[in-house]
């Protein structure tokens, strides 16, 4: 955006700023807007324009011009991905600053501060009560759709966003189906722009894109991923995004039963299927119809082995408290509960048996969600994405829904198994 500003040392220090400029998906709008949304595949460039939009908003001021922000909010999933990415990054700020204007970073304020006295803070989405108190006039925001604590952190943000005239945020995210980032591009002071991977091709390994583009061709993965299109729900899906989004719960109340549940994965490999593990409990007093579930937390792992998975299933019954864990055997067979029992000999486990495949034992869970009888609490998106990828005739997504599959069993564990028994008690013979 300064290219007629910056010597010869500078343009030869930024290689790629022409074509990644040249694009006019990557210039900023004009007019009146409060969020700017760049919704970008991999390697769309998404860091780049967030960083030179930064720059655009500080290094306007004194002694450079008439800039508009002096007090900046940097937003990301974690610190550490603020740090990494959004100003050390091969496409952060640091990077694509001109020596005559480029910031310092103080690590131990978690700050960045320029020559004219501008400075952007850092900030984990993970700790949205850090956003209480600071104010800004301009804010970039990272992968938003990733956030686990995302409506909790943009409510903090927003409150934050006091200084100047117009204060602005630039928000750069790759598409996923989840209920802040689409009421976010609802808003009449949104202004949207898209931008696929190979918008930035001049910048990427060509046999990165021939190769993604082979892989995943007319997947919904790729839709996301390299399109940067917002995914909407499959037709004839057992849960919608609107459903879930109904279901949502900040609190809940106490519960009878907390069960984790386990899907083994069999392999311990990179790509190997996840192992699915969720927490959920459940209200059972009263009459059946009125008992109700809580899905309380998403713990899936990959690329562990045996001792890793059962390690982490452990972990979270110890986190809440949990009564009992429940995994399927079908594949592991009684290897699932010894291996459990060498971390914690005195777990609490019932193993359970898959007689009818995933979309059957699936849809009398669906039922629940469908009566209001189940809630989610916050930052469970992942699950969520799986749950809109399945129907009546099976997973609609890529590899295997471990984390649907381990919410089945859990919800089988907590109102389904324990209802069919109130229903069709044992006769007891004399």
């Amino acid at each position: 955006m300064w290219l007629e500003e910056m010597d010869e040392h500078t343009l030869a220090a930024m290689p790629y700023v022409f074509d990644l400029w040249a694009l006019p998906h990557q210039c900023a709008p004009v007019g009146e807007w409060r969020a700017w949304v760049i919704l970008g595949g991999r390697g769309a460039g998404k860091t780049r324009a967030g960083a030179e939009w930064v720059r655009s908003e500080v290094e306007g001021a004194e002694p450079f011009g008439t800039g508009r922000a002096c007090r900046v909010a940097l937003v990301g999933e974690t610190y550490d991905q603020v740090r990494d990415v959004m100003i050390h990054g091969d496409s952060g700020i640091l990077a694509c600053s001109p020596p005559d204007r480029c910031p310092e970073w103080r690590a131990g304020e978690r700050r960045l501060v320029w020559p004219n006295g501008a400075t952007a803070q850092a900030f984990s989405a993970s700790d949205p009560e850090a956003l209480r108190g600071p104010q800004f006039d301009a804010a970039w925001v990272d992968e938003l759709a990733k956030w686990r604590r995302a409506q909790d952190a943009w409510d903090m943000l927003q409150f934050a966003l006091r200084l100047g005239t117009a204060p602005r945020v630039c928000v750069t995210t790759t598409p996923r189906n989840v209920p802040l980032l689409k009421q976010l591009l609802q808003s009449p002071s949104t202004v949207t722009t898209h931008a696929p991977t190979e918008a930035n091709r001049a910048n990427l390994a060509s046999s990165f894109l021939a190769e993604v583009r082979a892989r995943y061709a007319g997947s919904r993965l790729a839709r996301q991923e390299l399109d940067g299109v917002m995914l909407a729900d499959v037709d004839g899906a057992l849960w919608t995004s609107a459903m879930l989004e109904q279901l949502q719960r900040r609190d809940r109340p106490p519960l009878d039963r907390i069960v984790v549940a386990v899907d083994p994965s069999v392999s311990a490999h990179k790509g190997s299927d996840a192992c699915g593990i969720i927490v959920a409990g459940a209200q059972t007093q009263g009459p059946i119809s009125e008992w109700r579930a809580y899905v309380l937390a998403d713990h899936t792992v990959q690329g562990l082995g045996p001792a890793g998975w059962a390690r982490a299933a452990i972990a979270a019954r110890d986190a809440y408290r949990a009564d009992r864990l429940v995994a399927e055997v079908n594949q592991g067979g009684a290897l699932v509960g010894s291996v459990l029992r060498q971390v914690d000999p005195l777990v609490p486990f019932t193993p359970v048996h898959a007689s009818t495949g995933k979309a059957a034992r699936a849809e009398p869970v669906a039922a629940l969600y469908e009566q209001g009888r189940v809630h989610h609490a916050p930052g469970l998106q992942e699950l969520e994405e799986q749950m809109c990828l399945m129907t009546a005739q099976g997973y609609r997504g890529d590899g295997s829904p471990d984390r649907v599959d381990a919410l089945v069993w859990a919800l089988h564990a907590l109102i389904i198994g324990p209802a069919e028994q109130h229903r069709c008690p044992k006769i007891r013979r004399l």
